[in-house]
């Protein structure tokens, strides 16, 4: 019997992967709804992060699960196009190992329960997945399960902080009635509404 708190995020992570294929080098350099990204720079963040929750998961801890988010190298590698969708693979495969979801361990440099390292890895897919589709105007369905732990974690970081913001910034109003995609994004201090700002 499969148990209801492990994810699998192969299916999260295929869909990233095959929005990341579909992006010619020509938009690298353009804006993503996380301010701190280009699209280019978003992909290398993928990259780093698809390899420390890779490590977390099975709790090889090191320089790869030591750095801190906002220090990770943002460098897109040159062969992006083969890495990236093989490190998607080996994250996935390395969070279907029950072990995995117990126990601690670290990821950002920051020693958390595997379980919630688990839940953050898919909140990463599905956040960044949709800041690719939104950036690239490439048509975005994210994993369901997957969608759902994003949710449950980023609304329970908000209820906790309780002053309007959430884990990654201001938790953008957005209405109950509104899909689970737009209130994740939302909850993830992204407007759902974003689009490319028009070029002069």
């Amino acid at each position: 019997m499969t148990d209801p708190s492990i994810v699998d995020l192969g299916p999260q992570a295929r869909i990233v992967a095959r929005l990341a294929a579909r992006i010619p080098d020509t938009r690298l350099g353009e804006p993503t709804p996380c301010p701190a990204y280009t699209v280019g720079g978003l992909l290398g963040h993928l990259a780093g992060l698809a390899v420390a929750f890779r490590d977390a998961a099975r709790k090889n801890l090191g320089p790869t699960t030591n750095t801190p988010p906002d220090a990770a190298a943002t460098t897109l590698p040159a062969d992006w196009r083969e890495e990236l969708p093989r490190a998607l693979d080996e994250l996935a495969e390395a969070w279907r190992d029950p072990a995995a979801w117990t126990g601690m361990t670290r990821a950002g440099g920051v020693d958390l329960p595997g379980g919630i390292a688990g839940v953050v890895a898919a909140d990463e897919l599905v956040v960044h997945g949709w800041d690719l589709a939104r950036a690239t105007g490439q048509d975005y369905a994210p994993d369901q399960a997957a969608l759902h732990a994003s949710h449950a974690f980023l609304l329970a970081a908000a209820q906790d902080k309780g002053d309007g913001q959430g884990i990654f910034g201001t938790v953008v109003p957005v209405p109950d009635s509104a899909p689970l995609l737009d209130r994740a994004v939302a909850l993830s201090g992204r407007d759902p509404g974003w689009t490319q700002p028009a070029t002069v």
